[in-house]
């Protein structure tokens, strides 16, 4: 490199420092002095109660984010009104004693020396008839792509009643002591289903005029709470051509957000109901849309803006701030992977933090079946915190899969003397060897993040080794963790020995044996079989891939999925089959049964056994007498997921 283009970037670098740096400088919103230029965006988190009553593990969630964190602190989502709610364990303004339970959390926030924020909303086409009991309802009658439910046509009288729900959640936000108030423009609510023209139908005034219910909304926020400053969520872009919003549409609104007296705009991307991968940025999704759309909304606004989206990582905010995309950054499931972060970059320590990999697996993924929101790679979130323990035990544990690493971490953070022992020459197990898979990585750093913490936190670490009788002899731990994983599930097929090359997609995964083509046949389309698919599929193999049931996938993450299947739907040389049965090989090829019906396929040059999982085997008698103590974790103990591994070693550690 010449010298003058070292200079250049070596200026240019220490710009993007500088730029970094500010952020953790005052700025002034609105009225509003904030600490910094962080704020944490509404969150769905399901740790409420279905009275609407605030829980403890709310406080706790609340208290980690605010401690050391970005200076405000927007709320999850709440409701104006009962029919637009979208979870049952949603926060509430609707009820006569919601202000009293949301100044708990305003308490909270406040006790940490951070600014709170209310999020108003009503889901319109996107909430949840199981939860508001009646069908979601809308300015036109309109089908979400989300979940399939047909909206109603609001009538005016309820759409009066809703802008009255806006005034008194207003009016409810100051008696709770509230700093700002967010109203949610966008993402394909309802505020955004009536500017939005493709879902618009009406053919009265709130049809003529698309502002005019927006218009109303704010004006009844700002006459319910006169001296709160206002923010404004909007979706930059929707990313759905046939319903989401036009530019055309956006344009007139962000005119109207300045006469009506906003602070900011709070810019994310994508809708609910029409393409929430967008929405809740998955990590397989480019970059760029976002920018162009950030670069669009700053083009158009005079006012200061709140960048959303994936900014876990500093590289992406210095590029966002030093292009001038954005005067503060909204991060949220960075800072539930670690409500440390902030502080650790300010400190200079950003190698010590842990990392999102924005999987959408531990928070949204379990939102979604109707548990509480976690995280892959921070099982402590809304937990107390562990303290240490009462006697101090010297602890082996064998494997070093995400189950092992979690139960290492967290026992020595409880001050046992740990020593985490593995067969292979890395860590994290068969999770480290399934992130070849495209868009995962992200997750490769988070994966590498809890290394580093747990090389850090003064566990010792024994790589290449097994746990065997001699080395326990050796070392005498008075607990055995056994956290060795799972093993592949190879069933039987008759003829599979004699006449087809095999490979198990461990062997695949880890490059044990070479794939010989053109054509592959992959038994079992789960997670790991499709992710295998797709990517032989783009290295050119011509590939089937068979399941026993349907849905195909069934136990992903539904936008994961989703996006996969999209993948491989757009691939000519690949061939998903369910409901399909492998019966048997022979010289000629494969019988299979799908549907009942029998055929035949050509010969396969390398047949993928991805059957599924079975739990290893355990520690054999010898050991188990020389041991005091013995836990089986993980998938060691019942094949699961990730999020169950790393929140077994949390939950063993927590009991010793």
């Amino acid at each position: 490199m010449k010298f003058a283009e070292l200079r250049r970037t070596t200026e240019e670098e220490s710009g993007k420092e500088t730029c970094m740096e500010r952020l953790f400088e005052g700025f002034t919103l609105g009225n509003t002095r904030l600490a910094n230029h962080f704020l944490f965006p509404p969150i769905k988190l399901g740790y409420g109660s279905p009275d609407g009553t605030v829980t403890d593990r709310q406080l706790l969630f609340y208290q980690q984010i605010s401690r050391q964190g970005p200076a405000v602190v927007i709320l999850e989502p709440v409701s104006v009104t009962p029919e637009g709610r979208e979870h049952p364990k949603q926060l509430c303004i609707h009820l006569p004693g919601s202000a009293g339970e949301l100044k708990k959390i305003v308490n909270v926030i406040h006790d940490e020396g951070r600014l709170a924020c209310l999020h108003l909303n009503h889901a319109g086409a996107a909430a949840n008839p199981m939860v508001t009991g009646t069908k979601p309802k809308a300015p036109s009658a309109v089908t979400s792509a989300t979940s399939g439910q047909e909206s109603v046509t609001l009538s005016g009288e309820e759409i009066g009643a809703i802008i009255d729900g806006y005034h008194s959640a207003a009016r409810k936000a100051v008696e709770a002591g509230f700093d700002f108030i967010e109203v949610q423009a966008g993402h394909g609510y309802l505020v955004s289903q009536f500017l939005n023209g493709k879902i618009n139908k009406r053919g009265d005034p709130y049809g003529r005029d698309r502002l005019l219910f927006a218009r109303e909304v704010l004006s009844a926020v700002r006459e319910g709470a006169s001296d709160k400053p206002i923010l404004v969520r909007i979706s930059g872009n929707e990313m759905s051509p046939e319903y989401g919003i036009s530019p055309e549409d956006l344009l007139p609104f962000l005119k109207l957000a300045e006469d009506a007296g906003a602070c900011a705009l709070h810019a994310g991307m994508g809708s609910a109901c029409f393409s929430p991968p967008w929405y809740f940025h998955h990590a397989s999704l480019p970059e760029k849309p976002q920018l162009d759309a950030l670069a669009w909304v700053r083009k158009h606004t005079s006012l200061p803006l709140i960048a959303a989206g994936r900014m876990g990582r500093k590289e992406r905010i210095q590029t966002v701030v030093s292009e001038g995309l954005a005067d503060l950054i909204a991060m949220g499931r960075p800072l539930i992977a670690d409500p440390g972060l902030m502080e650790k970059w300010r400190q200079g320590k950003a190698g010590q933090a842990i990392l999102c990999g924005y999987c959408l697996q531990g928070c949204l993924h379990r939102l979604k079946g109707g548990q509480p929101l976690g995280c892959n790679f921070n099982p402590e979130i809304g937990l107390p915190p562990l303290v240490p323990a009462e006697s101090t035990r010297k602890v082996l544990v064998a494997g070093g899969g995400p189950a092992g690493m979690s139960a290492a971490l967290y026992l020595t953070r409880r001050c046992h003397m740990v020593t985490l022992v593995e067969k292979e020459n890395h860590l994290g197990g068969q999770f480290a060897l399934a992130l070849q898979a495209h868009g995962k990585e992200k997750m490769k750093d988070s994966l590498e993040s809890i290394e580093s913490a747990l090389r850090s936190c003064g566990a010792t670490i024994v790589l290449n080794r097994t746990v065997d009788s001699t080395l326990v002899k050796e070392l005498r731990p008075d607990l055995l963790v056994w956290a060795i994983g799972a093993a592949q599930n190879i069933p039987s097929f008759s003829g599979l020995n004699n006449h087809q090359y095999t490979v198990t997609s461990i062997e695949y995964l880890s490059a044990q044996k070479e794939i010989r083509g053109p054509r592959v046949l992959i038994i079992g389309a789960g997670r790991t079989g499709l992710e295998i698919a797709e990517k032989l599929g783009r290295e050119g193999y011509e590939v089937v891939a068979t399941k026993r049931t349907d849905p195909i996938g069934s136990m992903m993450e539904m936008i994961s999925r989703n996006l996969l299947l999209k993948r491989i739907g757009e691939m000519d040389n690949v061939t998903l089959m369910p409901h399909t049965i492998v019966k048997g090989f022979h010289e000629n090829g494969v019988d299979i049964e799908q549907d009942g019906a029998r055929m035949s396929q050509e010969p396969f040059q390398t047949v993928i056994v991805a059957f599924g999982m079975i739990s290893a085997r355990g520690p054999d008698e010898e050991i188990r007498k020389l041991v005091p103590r013995l836990e089986v974790i993980g998938d060691a103990r019942e094949v699961r997921d990730i999020f169950s591994a790393t929140k077994a070693g949390y939950g063993l550690a927590a009991e010793y």
